[in-house]
């Protein structure tokens, strides 16, 4: 994480392996590590979200999407392409932790997730704050996701 914080490595969707936190749910750390090299961080608690609306729903709560949110797959690529209201100095930081259950639970679903997350990463790339997703790896892997060392 901190090579991303620190721009020497390129932003991308990634598997993470949550740094082990005595007494927390993954590393409560990263977003203030986060916040304090200029990047504003978002974090998705997957065992809220095991299926499309829900996931939706989950991403608009995280993001305080507008009223114009569609509650789409569309809208959401729109929105997280957007970001205006969310504004950070450096970057964009999502941490998506507990994805297994959506993934497990609704697969077409999971694997749409990715695909939107991949293309805002690519929208964001070249700017002055770009974005990077991070998928907490405790155990599981996501095929074709790599992983951060």
């Amino acid at each position: 994480m901190d090579e991303l914080l620190a721009e020497r490595l390129k932003p991308g969707v990634y598997q993470w392996r949550t740094p082990a936190t005595p007494g927390a749910v993954g590393d409560e750390g990263w977003t203030e590590r986060a916040e304090q090299a200029g990047w504003r961080g978002f974090h998705l608690d997957g065992r809220r979200a095991r299926d499309k609306g829900s996931f939706l729903r989950l991403c608009a709560e995280v993001f305080d999407f507008p009223d114009w949110f569609g509650g789409n797959w569309d809208a959401l690529q729109d929105c997280l392409g957007d970001l205006s209201w969310a504004t950070a100095p450096n970057g964009y930081m999502v941490l998506y932790e507990s994805w297994a259950d959506l993934a497990e639970a609704d697969q077409r679903s999971f694997r749409t997730a990715l695909d939107v997350f991949a293309g805002a990463v690519e929208a964001w790339r070249d700017t002055p704050t770009p974005m990077t997703v991070l998928l907490s790896s405790v155990g599981v892997e996501a095929a074709g996701v790599p992983r951060l060392a």
